[in-house]
């Protein structure tokens, strides 16, 4: 067990912007109506409805929300979405996975095609490079939750992979069979974690220069900014200083 996590992944959801947040709580409305009509509309039924809630609830979505999100899954009229998994290359040979939910394939493939193909990249066939990362569940608490000892204790106790403490909380890595049994393990003892997911982690990264690194972020953010795309991943490593370039 490693006391510190040796992937590096950016997800970039956190830190938008405010003008960003109506996108945002689109859709997090949009997987919790997908993981409602999926399973029972119960999240103490469903752990990927409770997943879904607990990450709206991270961006402080109002309960209103959740709730007609809920509502809509169960409704006469609820819309269909389709789960897909786009793969690609980035600048530099960036590999890149994108997990979509979309009412029409046609579109939200073309989009993230032509993504893509104006920064450089190409989208490539589904297998094409989630070789190269570990689909895990991840367990997130907030620091004040417990300790580096008692977190690392309990979570080696409930079966995790992994644990990594920091000055963002704790991280708790599962293996995918493993989460629902591990999150429920340590809510029991400190209470409901600020997210339990299934997340893919690069199981090397690769460093870009600062050119490079650019156009990589813009094609990152130009595929988050989709309204059909849940969740971006990619094996970049950045440097400091475009960090704290973009950052700033």
């Amino acid at each position: 067990m490693a006391g510190h996590s040796q992937f590096k992944n950016i997800m970039h959801r956190k830190g938008r912007q405010d003008a960003m947040r109506s996108k945002l709580f689109s859709k997090l409305a949009r997987e919790i109506t997908v993981a409602a009509k999926m399973g029972l509309p119960d999240p103490n039924m469903n752990a990927r409805l409770r997943a879904a809630i607990q990450a709206a609830r991270a961006e402080n979505m109002p309960k209103d929300n959740v709730d007609r999100a809920i509502k809509k899954a169960i409704g006469a009229d609820a819309e269909n979405y389709d789960e897909i998994r786009y793969e690609g290359y980035a600048p530099g040979g960036v590999a890149v996975i994108i997990e979509a939910l979309t009412d029409n394939r046609n579109r939200t493939g073309g989009e993230v095609r032509s993504a893509f193909t104006k920064a450089g990249g190409s989208l490539a066939e589904t297998g094409a490079v989630s070789f190269m990362f570990d689909h895990v569940g991840v367990i997130e608490f907030n620091a004040e939750a417990a300790s580096e000892d008692a977190m690392m204790e309990a979570a080696i106790e409930a079966g995790a992979d992994d644990v990594s403490t920091g000055e963002n909380g704790h991280e708790i890595v599962t293996s995918m069979e493993s989460l629902r049994d591990v999150a429920k393990a340590l809510e029991e003892k400190f209470g409901e974690p600020r997210k339990a997911s299934l997340v893919w982690r690069a199981q090397n990264s690769i460093a870009v220069d600062d050119e490079a690194g650019e156009k990589i972020l813009k094609l990152l953010d130009t595929l988050e900014e989709n309204d059909d795309v849940q969740n971006v991943y990619s094996n970049a490593e950045f440097s400091d200083a475009l960090m704290a370039k973009i950052a700033g």
